[in-house]
């Protein structure tokens, strides 16, 4: 099995204005001659994680990870105006033409999937590869899966603090009640519903109860960030149309890429990978039989280094 690459520091850090209202904490590590590659976190609004760093071989990638607008070091922090999916695409690809990048390959899990299939299917000559994680393609059966009925009969315990911070009337369509709360002028139950919806998350996120996960994120900053974000791009079915991304994955061809899912994923259901991996024959789809949706999971991770590892040996010059 293989493990993360030992823990690393950035070689260089920078606040990126992106427009009068957003700037984006970046950084850049490993080998500045290496092959680009692009971190995107999950969420939308988690962040980055100093363990992120750690899915690529130091020597052979020059890897550039950024906080999404709102999350993470960025600023303003949870901020939703002007953050939308395509806001992040344009981002990425000023990102690009800042650092000198002609292509890249794309990592992404969950929502940085999603994300990563959004911008390749936008600028399919700017990637080199994909390696995708707990694929979540946004669409309207998926968010109604996790955040209305669906994983609520899996780990109903769970559940019950979940929807907990809103009125039992309400409880039938939680995306708006939740969005109300969030997007409300009231600071405590606004921090009590993103704490909610928050650890909702990160107990379901792996298939055996990780408390390290679940604290993470209770943390008031993540929580915040995440679910503000999380709720305000699921209200408007993340500016997608329907369906959009399986639709125009046939602008992927051409493109290599490495599905990583896990077989009891409860966030992302493996039907996501089964029916982006049919849509998109240049991919390979491995899934893992003892893993849920987090990358932390050891399977998981393994498999990720692995997908880099394979694509260093086919990308470095």
């Amino acid at each position: 099995m293989n493990t993360l690459y030992p823990p690393i520091k950035p070689y260089a850090r920078h606040t990126i204005a992106v427009d009068e209202r957003h700037t984006l904490h970046v950084e850049e590590v490993g080998n500045p001659r290496g092959i680009p590659a692009l971190f995107l976190h999950g969420g939308p609004g988690a962040g980055c994680e100093d363990y992120h760093r750690r899915f690529f071989d130091p020597e052979r990638y020059r890897l550039i990870l950024f906080d999404q607008r709102g999350a993470g070091l960025s600023a303003p922090h949870a901020e939703l105006q002007d953050n939308t999916t395509w806001h992040l695409v344009d981002d990425i690809e000023r990102l690009r033409k800042h650092f000198g990048v002609e292509r890249w390959l794309l990592f992404g899990g969950s929502w940085g999937s999603t994300l990563a299939l959004a911008y390749a299917e936008t600028h399919p000559e700017r990637v080199s590869a994909l390696v995708l994680r707990g694929i979540f393609l946004c669409r309207p059966h998926e968010i109604h899966w996790f955040y209305q009925q669906g994983a609520s009969r899996i780990y109903p315990d769970y559940w019950e603090e979940f929807v907990a911070p809103i009125a039992p009337e309400r409880q039938g369509e939680l995306l708006p009640a939740y969005h109300e709360v969030l997007t409300g002028a009231d600071e405590l139950k606004r921090l009590a519903a993103a704490r909610a919806w928050s650890v909702w998350e990160g107990r379901c996120a792996t298939l055996s109860p990780n408390p390290d996960v679940v604290e993470h994120f209770r943390d008031p900053h993540v929580a915040l960030s995440m679910a503000r974000i999380e709720c305000h791009y699921f209200m408007h079915d993340a500016f997608l149309r329907p369906n959009q991304l399986l639709e125009d994955a046939h602008r992927l061809s051409g493109i290599p890429g490495v599905i990583v899912h896990g077989r009891y994923d409860m966030i992302c259901p493996v039907e996501n990978a089964w029916e982006l991996h049919r849509a998109w024959p240049d991919s390979e789809l491995r899934i893992q039989p003892n893993s849920g949706h987090s990358a932390g999971e050891a399977e998981i991770s393994s498999a990720l280094v692995q997908a880099t590892n394979d694509f260093a040996e086919r990308l470095y010059r």
